[in-house]
């Protein structure tokens, strides 16, 4: 009897493709879609019933049975307050990080588990070596180990990720060949419980925001800000501030004194840093042992960058970059590789707590 996958479907062609993949590769397929969030639109309908009859659309067209599971507890419970805290403390967090390390991965594949499964496969962008091991995807454009860094090597033993090998038009061109009704389906971007609505007055409804100073490092009042939650590090537009001379950037944050610091022009050094602070740190496999030099990602798509983890303590790393880094912003992550190894990383701290 063939071994059992299951497929988290999230109403994509990359999910689709996958689930296609190993129905070739004769494993017994299983599409499951995972609901995180809950809302309805204006017209009452629930924003996530497309998605799910894509789910269905391309499960039908594979002969696959197909199941939704609710986690919406879950994710509010282990995702959505902590991304409110950190929004509340004047960080920019990436909720996708902590998603995959406590819901698809955790809670998911316990499900997965439950109903029988052998194996959990997802559409991500990235490769393992079947040991628990995190490789970058082929695809340099579309690698997502960034997003899976906070994931242990125990939780992806038995993970597997079809399209982690190939290119992102080719994976378009196979649900093409096989008339998949996602083929031309545009991929989702941005955090996916906002999805397409402006994040200004989604955040209002959750969190308190009060108008305060944009300011110079030398002090000087240069505006007003709608909120600190609606600004980050390295951010040109949306602040509404003008007059001759280049172009205003945020350079800096003061949480108790409700205060954006901004600074003219893309190059200024107060967006570079020699050096930073990572807090919470995720190893995939073992720590490795300090001075450990290495690459690093400050963001996703970001090229590697040469640093070296100087030292380490309490689960804490503080790291040294070969070369300065422009708009190093706390509350996103910092990802180590050496070549094509994922190997973990933390979440950049403010320059205060350094």
């Amino acid at each position: 009897m063939s071994n059992t996958v299951i497929v988290g479907m999230s109403g994509g062609v990359d999910s689709s493709v996958s689930a296609l993949l190993l129905k070739q590769q004769g494993y017994r397929v299983i599409g499951l879609y995972m609901k995180n969030w809950e809302e309805t639109s204006p017209d009452g309908r629930c924003t996530s019933a497309a998605d799910f009859e894509d789910v269905a659309h391309v499960c039908s067209q594979l002969d696959i049975p197909y199941y939704t599971v609710n986690f919406v507890k879950e994710y509010q419970d282990a995702v959505f307050r902590q991304f409110l805290e950190d929004i509340r403390a004047g960080l920019t967090p990436n909720p996708d990080v902590l998603c995959n390390r406590e819901i698809k991965f955790k809670v998911f594949w316990e499900k997965a588990r439950e109903m029988g499964a052998d194996y959990l496969a997802t559409g991500h962008y990235c490769r393992t070596n079947g040991t628990g091991r995190l490789l970058k995807g082929l695809d340099p454009d579309k690698d997502q180990s960034y997003f899976l860094h906070a994931v242990p090597g125990s939780a992806l033993k038995n993970v597997l990720f079809p399209v982690g090998g190939m290119c992102k038009q080719d994976v378009r061109k196979l649900a093409k060949a096989h008339n998949l009704p996602t083929a031309e389906k545009k991929d989702s971007t941005g955090i996916c419980f906002i999805g397409k609505r402006d994040f200004k007055p989604f955040l209002e409804k959750y969190v308190g925001v009060q108008r305060g100073e944009f300011r110079t490092l030398s002090g000087t009042v240069v505006g007003h800000h709608e909120g600190m939650a609606f600004y980050t590090i390295g951010q040109r537009r949306g602040m509404g501030l003008g007059g001759e001379g280049d172009a205003w950037y945020v350079v800096g944050k003061d949480v108790a004194r409700n205060v954006v610091f901004v600074e003219r022009g893309a190059d200024h050094p107060a967006l570079f840093v020699g050096e930073t602070e990572a807090r919470d740190l995720c190893w995939v496999g073992n720590a490795p042992q300090v001075p450990f030099r290495c690459m690093s990602k400050v963001r996703y798509r970001q090229t590697d960058q040469a640093c070296t983890i100087v030292s380490m303590e309490n689960g804490r790393a503080k790291v040294v970059f070969d070369t300065p880094q422009r708009a190093v912003t706390p509350g996103q992550s910092i990802v180590f590789y050496t070549d094509d190894v994922c190997l973990g990383g933390g979440i950049i701290c403010p320059l205060s707590t350094m």
